[in-house]
């Protein structure tokens, strides 16, 4: 049987459209800065992409800014923010690392944004955070990137919005499987990313709000308006582009996956399995799952032998387990290390989910028959 790939958190498949527009795109060649005939083409193709990554968040082209991924956006908007007078920083319990470690790296005050058991932020420790002195910047994604639980973020903006805050919003999961607008978001800052669209590794954007300003961080000349030099990445940022394209055009039909996801989640979970965040509101496309007795590498190995790709809801280091940061801000320290996040997208059928559900299970029913069979050794 063909292999089953449900890691589109991680990286979605490349979409066909995506990989066509980039050959052309690489055959034509040209620098986007030069005038001639080659440049001009190429500055057609950036400049098409900005329309179609505006359109599918609800923004204008101009407040777009392309960049190598979502870490360099999201370390950009906090730049911005600070350089707009911010003082410290407010971060979600559950934020993706480039997020949490840029503040930290920042030299600004950090404190955390709890989130309760379901993985959805404490909106009144949001307001209590908010009324510590000085201007905050606050950083919460649109939907966690393992468990897909997606955050009450126009709530929280009345908040910062009523406290003169900044809110930056990392939208590089949701957009895509949900709806994102940015004006309906409230958001100051928003943030994307090419590879979890079925576009290229390689691209993101940093979505401002209009009437703000980005501070660049990565300096040298004036591309991107002077806000992120370098010579444009044509090929990726084309591709980009056609996949924000497809993906709002195939935002209709991501809700079928949430059934698919349900079926599997009731097989898993009948077999033993937690499901993080389950009475939150999540990503269609998303499964968070976690037991006690069998770590995230070892169900992740046993899988992809069975041909089911999927990841861990946890990082390998140096042979050694890392908790996940989600379920350890949700405050299930005892599922920790045992996550694995399933995934789909845009190539994704019912079938996928079956066979992921079942080869689980039946790994899951060895697993604990070898170690019953060691306890009854040493009994």
């Amino acid at each position: 049987m063909s292999p089953v790939y449900l890691d589109y958190n991680a990286s979605a498949l490349v979409r066909p459209e995506v990989q066509a527009a980039m050959a052309q795109a690489l055959a034509d060649n040209g620098n986007p800065s030069a005038v001639h005939a080659a440049g001009r083409r190429a500055r057609a193709r950036v400049e098409t992409a900005r329309g179609h990554v505006a359109d599918l968040v609800g923004a204008d082209p101009t407040s777009i800014i392309f960049s190598s991924g979502g870490t360099e956006s999201n370390a950009q908007a906090i730049a911005s923010a600070l350089a707009d007078g911010c003082e410290r920083l407010i971060v979600c319990a559950t934020e993706h690392p480039c997020v949490a470690e840029a503040a930290m790296a920042s030299g600004k005050p950090v404190k955390v944004l709890p989130v309760d058991a379901d993985g959805v932020v404490v909106l009144s420790k949001l307001e209590d955070l908010l009324r510590l002195p000085g201007r905050a910047v606050v950083a919460i994604h649109h939907a966690n990137n393992e468990s897909g639980v997606i955050q009450p973020i126009r709530e929280a903006a009345r908040l910062v919005r009523a406290a003169k805050g900044w809110l930056h919003v990392d939208a590089i999961q949701s957009a895509g499987k949900i709806a994102v607008d940015m004006r309906a978001l409230d958001a100051d800052s928003l943030t994307l990313s090419g590879h979890k669209l079925g576009g290229p590794q390689g691209v993101g954007a940093l979505v401002m709000r209009e009437g703000l300003s980005a501070r660049a961080i990565v300096l040298g000349a004036g591309q991107e308006r002077g806000l992120r030099a370098g010579t444009e990445n044509v090929p990726g940022i084309t591709g980009f582009g056609v996949a924000a394209q497809c993906a709002m055009r195939d935002l209709p039909t991501v809700a079928a996956h949430q059934a698919w996801r349900d079926a599997a989640e009731a097989v898993v979970a009948a077999a033993g399995a937690t499901i993080i965040g389950q009475a939150a509101p999540r990503l269609p496309n998303t499964l968070f799952m976690a037991v006690r007795d069998w770590d995230s590498p070892q169900q992740l190995i046993t899988l992809d032998l069975a041909g089911i790709m999927v990841s861990a809801g946890s990082a390998c280091s140096s042979g050694k387990t890392k908790p996940s940061r989600t379920i350890v801000g949700m405050g299930r320290l005892d599922l920790a290390t045992g996550g694995v996040r399933v995934s789909g997208g845009w190539a994704t059928v019912a079938d996928d989910w079956s066979r992921f559900a079942e080869a689980w299970v039946a790994a899951y029913d060895k697993h604990r028959a070898r170690i019953a069979a060691r306890m009854k050794e040493t009994a």
